[in-house]
């Protein structure tokens, strides 16, 4: 056919033959240059559509963590609590996490030196709560709280995995001590209670202002 192109492929219509772009994309994009990709549409091999990230031009940021709760080394579920509680009154302090026996000993200890029962005021009746008691019992002349400390220690360290966990859910990770405020202590006290996973939450601890919660 006269002013047919000879080197065209044949079934073609010459006129609406135009150049691709190598390239994965396989558009037209290099003979228009004013093609606009629609928004979102990230380019390249992953193909995810991320307007947010292309509006921001960074990408999304980490979630935050609180150094305060981190450091109380807490069970997934207590800790998702203490996050919870800061994020309703970020004033809060927490004042206690996970304890080890020695640890666990010493804030016994400290609470001893004021009242001697407090041990079986506080703690539900178990091998462990009993033999800690006994030694206090035992020991009247001991009144001093590093020395009261290292007597319990010594009843600790004799008990088992199973005794150990019936006497703290702090040595767990399973518990939290909040500071006890005035101010919006109503609002504290209830949102505690609301806390997800909550098993049990005291004020007050052997007749001592204590707020504690478990899980």
């Amino acid at each position: 056919m006269a002013g047919s192109n000879p080197n065209a492929p044949t079934g073609t219509d010459p006129q609406a033959a135009s150049p691709l772009t190598p390239g994965p994309l396989g558009k037209n994009d290099a003979a228009d240059p004013n093609l606009k990709i629609p928004a979102g549409d990230t380019q390249g091999p992953v193909g995810v559509n991320d307007k947010a990230a292309a509006q921001a031009g960074t990408p999304a940021a980490a979630p935050k963590t609180d150094a305060d709760i981190e450091a109380l080394d807490l069970s997934a579920t207590a800790k998702k609590a203490a996050y919870e509680l800061k994020r309703q009154y970020p004033a809060i302090t927490f004042t206690s996490g996970r304890r080890d026996k020695a640890e666990q000993a010493s804030a016994m200890a400290s609470n001893v030196v004021q009242n001697r029962t407090w041990i079986q005021e506080t703690y539900s009746q178990s091998a462990a709560s009993k033999a800690c008691q006994k030694w206090v019992d035992d020991n009247k002349d001991k009144k001093k709280q590093a020395e009261i400390a290292d007597g319990l220690k010594g009843v600790l360290d004799g008990l088992t995995d199973a005794e150990l966990a019936q006497l703290s859910k702090h040595l767990s990770g399973d518990a939290f001590d909040v500071q006890p405020v005035d101010k919006d202590a109503d609002g504290i006290k209830k949102a505690i209670r609301a806390l997800p996973g909550l098993g049990k939450f005291l004020e007050k601890e052997g007749g001592l202002v204590r707020w504690h919660a478990q899980f």
